[in-house]
């Protein structure tokens, strides 16, 4: 078991309670002992304003409010209590727009359902270990959505450096257990 994944403290938010049985029981088995689940956007944000915590996987298809509005609240909220945390979006709605939506939204990692153990480690080991720094534009905060650079593009967003886009504020933030 990888030591960093006993000290994290993980909310899981889904409104399927044999949903949240299955990540939970994934996630103990990765090794993560700290984990608290809701069932809805609005007790996920309250939770996180009692009890901080590390990592946040959260559905998609929720109701009254989603999983992308979900993320947006956390991200951008001025009382939000860590708009830095990493959060995975669960979904079995997995087209090209939902992807879309969610990485515009700020989601730091995206897993299609039915979600299997090794993908579930693979990307909250990838959150944990290697956190992406945070840009800040006019209409975006979060993760950097860039996952490589491409020097052949030419348009008006081009990354100037490795430190973001031009225009662009970029913020870094250790990822470190809540103790």
């Amino acid at each position: 078991m990888d030591r960093a994944m006993e000290r994290l403290k993980v909310l899981v938010v889904d409104d399927n309670h044999h949903m949240t049985n299955i990540v939970k029981t994934i996630l103990r088995g990765i090794g993560i002992k700290d984990l608290a689940d809701v069932s809805n956007a609005s007790d996920a944000f309250q939770a996180i304003r009692i009890t901080p915590v590390d990592l946040i996987i959260a559905d998609y298809a929720m109701e009254p409010v989603d999983g992308c509005e979900l993320t947006k609240l956390i991200r951008t909220a001025s009382d939000s209590p860590n708009h830095y945390v990493p959060i995975i979006m669960l979904t079995a709605y997995a087209e090209r727009s939902k992807v879309e939506a969610a990485r515009d939204a700020g989601v730091t990692e995206f897993c299609a359902k039915p979600v299997t153990a090794t993908e579930l480690y693979r990307k909250v080991a990838a959150v944990i270990n290697t956190p992406r720094s945070f840009i800040r534009t006019s209409v975006y905060f979060g993760p950097d959505r860039r996952r490589r650079k491409d020097d052949a593009y030419k348009g008006d967003e081009r990354r100037e450096s490795l430190f973001g886009p031009k225009g662009a504020t970029v913020l870094t933030r250790p990822v470190e257990p809540v103790a």
